[in-house]
């Protein structure tokens, strides 16, 4: 793998802001909005409805300062306002499981048919990299997530009791329910966080920096989604690992299934919380 490109080839050129400005001060608003509208008003619901007053504050400072790093700021800004609609806490029945797909395919594909036929820009692409082998560093690193997420997740998941989050699953449709839906949010975090929100904001910032306003972002999502307690401390590193492989690797797929590796530790490690007779494969707990 390359080192980190300034400009990668699915970038297009654009003026990029520090963070000490006027648009940084509007990513920081929008980042804060998405830690209350996910993160604390999770925990605390009486205050969720406060994260929509940095939202609206984002998007007047960004219209004020640029138009087009606006434009792009008001595609991210509408994706969390509609993903704020429902709740994204993990609930495999059905009903819910339909209203997700509607809301979280709405978000994927409204920015990308906004940005490409609205605004005429490329910036959102979903890089396949073909014909190009993964190199040994690559295979080497899917084989240290699988090492990594087997020795840390159940100890994780069980030793804070964040498991309990997850519904008890006890029939074979709740089970293969469970493992759709971890592997299809685990797909569309990559479309959507990395493909989309870094993308946005590393058209206009620097790679950390929008690295980490997505971090923000994604981990107050996960936060909802079910990875409480301590979870921060490990979701923080693998969202910003994912941008950074994203970056180098130019590779869609590869960035996708070294997500979907760790997803599925995850859904084992849910299973084996709740049954542990039936999937006795983790040591130590």
């Amino acid at each position: 793998m390359s080192s980190v490109d300034t400009q990668t080839r699915f970038e297009p050129d654009s003026k990029r802001f520090d963070l000490i400005s006027w648009p940084g001060l509007a990513a920081v608003l929008l980042a804060l909005s998405a830690f209350v509208l996910f993160g604390l008003g999770t925990t605390f619901p009486e205050l969720r409805a406060f994260g929509y007053a940095p939202m609206v504050a984002s998007l007047i400072v960004a219209w004020m300062a640029d138009r087009e790093f606006a434009r792009d700021l008001s595609v991210i800004a509408g994706c969390l306002g509609l993903i704020s609609s429902i709740s994204v806490a993990a609930d495999i029945s059905w009903s819910n499981i339909a209203r997700m797909g509607v809301v979280l395919s709405a978000v994927v594909i409204g920015p990308w048919l906004i940005t490409r036929y609205g605004f005429r820009d490329r910036t959102i692409v979903f890089p396949l990299r073909r014909g190009q082998k993964w190199s040994r560093m690559e295979w080497a690193w899917l084989a240290f997530v699988i090492v990594v997420a087997w020795l840390v997740l159940p100890q994780y998941f069980m030793r804070t009791g964040v498991y309990l989050n997850w519904p008890p699953v006890t029939q074979w449709d709740e089970i293969v329910r469970l493992f759709f839906g971890v592997n299809a949010v685990g797909i569309w975090d990559e479309l959507f966080f990395i493909c989309t929100v870094f993308a946005l904001l590393r058209k206009h910032f620097a790679f950390w920096t929008a690295n980490v306003f997505t971090t923000i972002i994604f981990v107050s999502f996960l936060w909802e989604l079910g990875y409480r307690s301590i979870g921060p401390v490990l979701t923080i590193p693998f969202a910003l690992v994912q941008a950074y492989i994203f970056t180098r690797t130019k590779s869609l797929p590869y960035t996708v299934t070294v997500h979907l590796l760790f997803d599925a530790l995850v859904f084992l490690t849910i299973v084996y919380a709740h049954h542990p007779e039936a999937l006795p494969i983790f040591i130590g707990v």
